[in-house]
């Protein structure tokens, strides 16, 4: 498996991807390249999305397809704005509107109340009718600031503070980033899974 499509049209995360595999030779295609219409977000977990999102590419490319669906986990907001993270102020992608509303929810919260964490699950699938999908996940624990800080990343990364490194996710570059962030640990996890599952490496 050296070509797959990446079922994604969000710019960051294919930056992302592209940098965390770019020593492996496996090739990624954002699915744009193959005109891939956005899939119909209808599941109730990251997982569920992950899974949809996979199985649409494939369909459209009959080509192996990689998928992620990630948001981000308020502890203070019962884990809002979760698998809704892209679209929690109303238009989808929308990252200045989403960071404006989770400040106003989460104003006058006192910091140690403010913890949280991002969420990544990957799945990964041979072609559209894949059984058995590999799905991996992975986390990543901070707290949300009371302002933004930093000019890089992209979503919630300006208010996302990581204690360990005493940065905000923005202000991170980005090997560091991909070495902490949760898209990075569910990566790591998902390219273990593929050296050790000899079907993958047939696909």
């Amino acid at each position: 498996m050296n070509r797959i499509v990446l079922a994604s049209g969000n710019q960051g995360k294919v930056r992302e991807l592209q940098g965390l595999l770019a020593e492996t030779g496996i090739q990624i295609i954002p699915q744009s390249e193959f005109c891939v219409p956005d899939a119909d977000e209808t599941g109730l977990s990251f997982i569920e999305n992950a899974i949809l999102k996979a199985r649409h590419a494939c369909r459209h490319t009959d080509l192996p397809a990689l998928a992620d669906d990630s948001g981000l986990e308020v502890d203070f907001l019962d884990g809002e704005p979760g698998i809704y993270s892209a679209r929690y102020a109303g238009g989808h992608g929308n990252d200045a509107a989403n960071n404006t509303r989770l400040l106003g929810e989460l104003d006058g919260v006192p910091e140690a109340e403010r913890t949280a964490r991002f969420r990544c699950a990957i799945a990964l699938l041979r072609h559209a009718d894949d059984p058995m999908p590999l799905v991996v996940s992975g986390t990543w624990e901070g707290r949300i600031l009371t302002a933004p800080r930093g000019e890089g990343g992209f979503g919630y990364d300006p208010l996302f503070f990581d204690p360990e490194l005493d940065q905000s996710a923005a202000e991170l570059d980005g090997e560091t980033k991909n070495r902490h962030s949760h898209r990075g640990r569910a990566l790591r996890a998902l390219l273990a899974a593929m050296t050790s599952e000899p079907a993958l490496q047939r696909a």
